[in-house]
């Protein structure tokens, strides 16, 4: 906000002209280009609840995707997309996208499972529409309290009804006559990993194979609190359930090696980027310990894919996992000097590379699920 001088002139007391004050500097701009006008009512914003979430993301959309991201830039042929509101079994009202091949047979489904406070509408749109150019109908929600759909902004007051969420919707697109009898895949990405492998334990014998980038076995030591600040934090959360009280290093720093995409992370507006909730964090906290010793149970078909300087979710457990899981249909992808946000905040090389080797698995696993004719 401008300077405001309090205090009260005294020139009409002496009649003595006026000496004008120095202009107070320009506010520093958010988004360079952004019509003044819409940057104070997004930076003003309160996002808690989702019908502000969806008035900013409305009135933003054009200018997320006009950012100088290969996300963005790609231009893909022939792909359709449909957005929907509904109300699940809980009541909640849930957002979700579609992206399909408008001009061909899909070959399979993919269903993604997007991160911590993310939305399927900012990157993980232009994920989608790459995966949907190879012929894969690519179905997404935004979870309760995240991006679009209902509920406290960035709150999980429990993981497995999160997961319960999320195995009701793709339950629903898996039962659609038109999709019945196509290959179904997981995709989860970091959180979404762990989203991803609690929806196989629950459902083991539902999915073709599932595709975890970075996924939330284990958080990394570099950000989960010390021992002794975790015990303070769930002594709190039992009273105080959804401040956001929990220390936090900037994600966004350790998640995108490229300090130019690190930056267009600010375009993501209604992604949650404050600090956990205390029973959000320990929600986590639980899910990853949990699946961190049952990873002996996976048994569908997966590809792992992690970047080796990963400092958010721990890469060394992506590679437990892919010695672990009993089944023998299974791959590990490495790469070198990656951050977490592989699919985002790489060279625009390394992002591609990532995505050739997701659709290749895809295409492989897809043929062999599909009858010949």
């Amino acid at each position: 906000m401008p300077h405001v001088n309090a205090k009260v002139s005294a020139v009409a007391a002496t009649g003595m002209s006026a000496v004008p004050a120095a202009a107070a500097p320009p506010s520093p701009r958010r988004w360079e280009g952004v019509d003044p006008a819409l940057e104070r009512m997004v930076l003003r914003a309160c996002l808690d609840q989702a019908p502000e979430r969806r008035r900013v993301r409305e009135a933003f959309k054009d200018v997320q995707l006009s950012i100088d991201h290969c996300l963005f830039k790609a231009q893909y042929s022939d792909i359709g997309t449909k957005e929907s509101y509904e109300r699940n079994s809980r009541g909640v009202e849930i957002f979700s996208k579609f992206w399909f091949p408008e001009n061909h047979r899909m070959k399979a489904i993919v269903c993604l499972c997007h991160g911590y406070g993310d939305t399927c509408t900012f990157f993980l749109d232009g994920i989608a529409r790459k995966i949907a150019s190879a012929g894969y109908g690519v179905f997404a929600l935004d979870y309760p309290g995240f991006g679009l759909s209902e509920g406290l902004h960035g709150y999980i007051p429990s993981f497995d009804t999160l997961v319960d969420d999320v195995a009701e919707h793709f339950a629903k697109i898996k039962g659609n006559p038109e999709y019945r009898d196509l290959p179904s895949f997981l995709f989860g990405q970091s959180m979404g990993g762990a989203v991803a492998l609690k929806i196989h334990f629950k459902q083991p014998k539902d999915w073709n194979g599932a595709i975890l980038v970075a996924p939330m076995c284990k958080i990394s030591d570099d950000v989960v609190p010390a021992w002794p600040v975790q015990q303070v934090l769930i002594f709190m959360a039992k009273l105080l359930p959804k401040e956001k009280l929990v220390p936090q290093k900037d994600l966004a720093e350790l998640a995108f090696r490229e300090k130019e995409k690190q930056e267009q992370c600010s375009y993501n507006v209604i992604a949650y980027k404050d600090k956990p909730r205390l029973r959000t964090a320990l929600e986590m906290l639980r899910t990853t310990q949990e699946i961190e010793s049952r990873l002996q149970e996976v048994s569908l078909p997966i590809i792992i894919l992690h970047g080796e300087a990963d400092l958010v979710t721990d890469p060394g457990v992506s590679k437990d996992l892919y010695e672990k899981a009993k089944t023998s249909d299974k791959t590990l992808r490495l790469y070198k000097d990656a951050y977490h946000a592989i699919l985002e905040g790489e060279p625009d090389e390394g992002i591609f590379k990532v995505l050739d080797d997701i659709i290749s698995w895809l295409d492989q696993h897809a043929a062999k699920e599909t009858p010949s004719s």
